[in-house]
């Protein structure tokens, strides 16, 4: 009757057990994604196609860019036949890691605190610089000291308003609600200058042929990195592995010269912003 008893309680000991054991396999499967990408030979990753440098489409009608060039060269040296591009919105980025969408975004996406909470990230392969802008023909604007008593345009909640009031006391700023304003502004001269992107700044002076430049060095960067599945630890360390040598054998100072520009130091860069 002894022998019986504990029979039965470590059978039900081990029934009661198993869908514990079940779950914390299931939850392990759900995040080991990366022995299914190679099994199936395929990888979906998401961008938005439309923010040159970083991701576009080409006069093919096929994704194109930095981050693009560098997913493709990613997947190679991780052994996986097949890159299949997902086109999405930044908004829906970090909803499509967590359904399952696609397994990888790639396109200038900066691991923020608050992404960091709901997805993974590797390590850094891209950064944007940010500077400062003024009107062509202004020549008394190089650099930072130079904006003490000036009128500086700021965009409300951004991350660029938030970097200019702490870092430029002496200045007085001007509150925008629209970027495109703010720079209709200074070309004008109702403000003196404004810190945004690189790229921003370009992309705004071509598309409404304006006569503003940048100047000096860049003021700050942002990080962009490969985000991916919380916990999906497998994946992470197989992209940080390709990138690392993608660095020391020169890859991504190369395509970042192709995309960004000759004189971009991707991997100076990134290596200052990460220090910062």
């Amino acid at each position: 009757m002894t022998n019986t008893k504990c029979s039965s309680a470590i059978l039900t000991l081990c029934i009661a057990s198993i869908p514990g054991l079940c779950s914390a396999q299931s939850a392990h499967a759900e995040t080991d994604s990366l022995a299914a990408i190679r099994t199936s030979g395929v990888i979906r990753i998401a961008n938005t196609q439309t923010s040159p440098p970083w991701s576009l489409i080409d006069n093919n009608n096929q994704p194109t860019g930095y981050d693009v060039d560098v997913a493709r060269e990613v997947v190679r040296r991780m052994g996986v036949q097949k890159v299949i591009f997902i086109g999405d919105t930044w908004s829906n980025f970090v909803e499509g890691l967590k359904t399952g969408k696609y397994e990888l975004v790639m396109n200038d996406l900066t691991p923020t605190p608050e992404r960091m909470k709901q997805v993974d990230f590797s390590d850094a392969y891209g950064v944007e610089d940010f500077r400062i802008w003024v009107r062509e023909g202004d020549s008394s604007i190089h650099g930072e000291k130079d904006l003490n008593g000036k009128r500086v345009g700021v965009v409300a909640g951004t991350s660029n308003e938030s970097w200019s009031r702490a870092h430029l006391a002496g200045a007085t700023f001007v509150d925008y609600d629209n970027g495109g304003l703010l720079f209709s502004d200074l070309a004008n001269g109702r403000i003196d200058a404004t810190v945004t992107s690189h790229f921003g700044g370009l992309a705004t002076k071509q598309a409404n042929h304006l006569p503003v430049k940048e100047v000096g060095e860049p003021l700050t960067f942002q990080l962009s990195a490969a985000a991916m599945k919380k916990g999906d630890q497998p994946l992470r360390d197989a992209i940080n592995k390709a990138l690392a040598s993608m660095v020391t054998d020169g890859t991504i100072e190369r395509l970042g010269k192709k995309w960004v520009g000759s004189n971009y130091d991707m991997v100076g860069y990134i290596k200052r912003a990460s220090q910062n």
